[in-house]
């Protein structure tokens, strides 16, 4: 059961974070070309990733609960509690700054056509750190320091 679970969290990061934190960047890309519409379904999608992402984390729980006692491996460990951390943080970010930033440009483009928008950088910056987080908890479920 804990290989299960354990392939199940791996597989979801890979196919669910993936997305969360590349489709931001694609709606750079987008702004950039005043398509709005894809601008919109962008966010959504973001969205979407960033809410179905909580499966990845009871997934890693679940492999986590079942992982071999000889690991002595519980929440506490350094590198469980701080990768939680830094994906909660890189959730918020994208639910909090860069989905509605990424709407707020959808609407600014739509009515200004051009891909001129005074969201990008908060897009740019919000999607980057996200990014950057993500990439330390793949750090550190390797590394396991």
């Amino acid at each position: 059961m804990d290989t299960l679970f354990s392939v199940l969290h791996v597989a979801t990061a890979v196919f669910i974070i993936g997305p969360m934190a590349i489709l931001p960047m694609t709606g750079l890309r987008a702004i950039r070309a005043g398509n709005a519409g894809q601008v919109k379904t962008l966010a959504a999608s973001v969205q979407l990733f960033s809410w179905i992402s909580l499966a990845v984390v009871v997934f890693g729980f679940g492999a986590l609960g079942m992982s071999d006692p000889k690991y002595h491996l519980s929440f506490t460990t350094s590198w469980i509690w701080i990768s939680t951390v830094a994906y909660v943080i890189a959730l918020l970010i994208n639910l909090l700054l860069v989905v509605p930033a990424l709407k707020k440009a959808g609407a600014e483009v739509s009515n200004d056509g051009s891909g001129k928008t005074a969201r990008y950088p908060q897009i740019s910056a919000g999607s980057g750190i996200a990014s950057l987080l993500l990439l330390l908890v793949v750090v550190l479920m390797v590394w396991k320091p």
